[in-house]
């Protein structure tokens, strides 16, 4: 009789363990990164996260602008993807101007040029940089190359006209590849 009372206690307590955990937010279950006041989630593609984050308007509205839907495809895709202030660095009336319907073909090369193929995470970066003896080439969707290295103990990025941006925040894992936070809009040659 005590067996039964302890078994029926113990399948109660797991029951109710289980219930609390099946009651979470899916947040909670999936290892998230908060970017711009939003969980990254990694079973969601890079689209479907970036438009959570208050911090990447501007980069949204600028991929639905050039229709790159491919963002939301199979990938694997590395994203550099610049914050609201890193847009509102480049000169005045940039932004508008790269977003008008004429200009559509200029703003897919800015922002694939902030795309590379595969998953590189930032140990992958790390490696690739240490390979190199303190910098790394990696070819972006746009067809140009951007260089990394390492300064002030982070991993920093470069375009081809010679501008860098600091990753801030590193290893937003997606299902269809991953994002890396910069500060800094990248312009390609």
């Amino acid at each position: 009789m005590k067996f039964a009372k302890y078994a029926l206690a113990s399948a109660a307590a797991t029951g109710l363990a289980f219930a609390a955990l099946t009651a979470l937010p899916t947040f909670a279950k999936e290892m998230t990164v908060m970017v711009g006041g939003a969980p990254m989630f990694p079973s969601k593609n890079i689209i479907q996260n970036a438009v959570n984050s208050k911090d990447h308007t501007t980069l949204v509205a600028a991929v639905k602008a050039a229709d790159l839907v491919a963002l939301s495809g199979k990938g694997p895709f590395t994203v550099f993807a610049p914050t609201n202030d890193a847009f509102a660095k480049l000169p005045a009336g940039t932004v508008e101007t790269l977003l008008k319907p004429e200009n559509k073909t200029q703003l897919t090369q800015v922002l694939t040029y902030h795309v590379v193929p595969g998953r590189i995470t930032a140990s992958d970066l790390a490696a690739m940089i240490n390979k190199g003896g303190g910098k790394a080439m990696l070819k972006t969707v746009e067809g140009e190359d951007l260089s990394f290295g390492m300064k002030d103990g982070a991993i920093w990025v470069w375009d081809a006209k010679g501008d860098s941006a600091k990753i801030t925040i590193k290893n937003v894992l997606q299902s269809n590849g991953v994002i890396h936070v910069i500060d800094t809009v990248l312009l390609p040659s």
